[in-house]
C-alpha cells in the first residue's frame, strides 16, 4: 500500500518493492494525481506487477480508477454497489470490513477477497474465528501490521497481508531505497515459509 504526497514519487519506490519480491502494489487515492500517472506506471512496469488503486470510497473513483487502467480495486469499507460495478468489469475488487456480516456480504457479492480492516485491532485469532463459519472466505489483513507479524496472520489462514508504513518506511522521504529491497525481501521470505508450513500443515 502506498501513500505520499504525489503519484510522481511512486516509480523508484515501486521498483524497488519488485526487486524485493513484491508484485502487487496498491496506490492509493489519498496520494494527489493517481489517475493522472498510472497509465504511465502500467506502461513502466508492465507486467512485472499488478498495479491497483485503493482508498476507493465512492462510484466515482471507482469507475474512473477502471477507466484508466486499474488492474484491482481496494476500498477501505463495505459498498456493495462498487463491489458489484468492479465484478461487472471483470476486475477483481477486495473491499474492506471488519464484522463477520460485512466481510460475508461483499464476498457473496462476488470480491476477490475481503480486507480485514482495521486487522490490528482483532489481532491473527480473528482470522481463524471468521473460517469456522466461512471457511472459503479469502481474508486479507491490512491495518497496523508489522513486516514480523505477517506470517503469524498467513499462519492463522490469511490469503495475503496488506502492508503499508512497516514495509515502505521512509522510502518516500529520501530514505534508502535498497533497505526498502531489503524489507520487501524479508516479509516475501517470511509470508513464502509460512505458507509452505500451514500447507504441510493441510496434507
Amino acid at each position: 500500500m502506498l501513500r505520499t504526497n504525489h503519484a510522481s514519487e511512486y516509480a523508484p519506490v515501486i521498483e524497488s518493492l519488485l526487486a524485493g519480491g513484491v508484485r502487487l502494489i496498491e496506490l492509493t487515492l489519498t496520494t494527489r494525481d493517481v489517475f493522472d500517472h498510472l497509465p504511465d506506471i502500467r506502461k513502466t512496469f508492465g507486467d512485472a506487477a499488478e498495479i491497483g488503486v485503493g482508498t476507493v470510497t465512492t462510484m466515482g473513483q471507482a469507475k474512473r480508477s477502471l477507466d484508466v487502467g486499474a488492474q484491482f480495486l481496494v476500498t477501505p469499507s463495505m459498498n456493495l454497489d462498487i463491489v458489484k460495478a468492479a465484478v461487472a468489469r471483470g476486475i477483481p475488487i477486495i473491499p474492506g470490513g471488519l464484522t463477520p456480516t460485512e466481510l460475508y456480504a461483499g464476498w457473496s457479492a462476488g470480491a476477490a477477497a475481503v480486507k480485514v480492516f482495521p486487522a490490528s485491532t482483532v489481532g491473527s485469532d480473528y482470522i481463524g474465528q471468521l473460517h469456522g463459519p466461512f471457511p472459503e472466505m479469502g481474508l486479507i489483513p491490512s491495518g497496523g501490521i508489522s513486516i514480523e507479524e505477517a506470517p503469524q496472520w498467513i499462519s492463522a489462514g490469511a490469503l495475503a497481508v496488506s502492508l503499508g508504513g512497516p514495509l515502505i518506511g521512509d522510502a518516500f522521504a529520501g530514505g534508502s531505497l535498497t533497505q526498502l529491497t531489503q524489507r520487501a525481501q524479508l516479509v516475501t521470505e517470511l509470508v513464502a515459509a509460512a505458507t509452505l508450513d500451514r500447507q504441510g500443515t493441510h496434507q
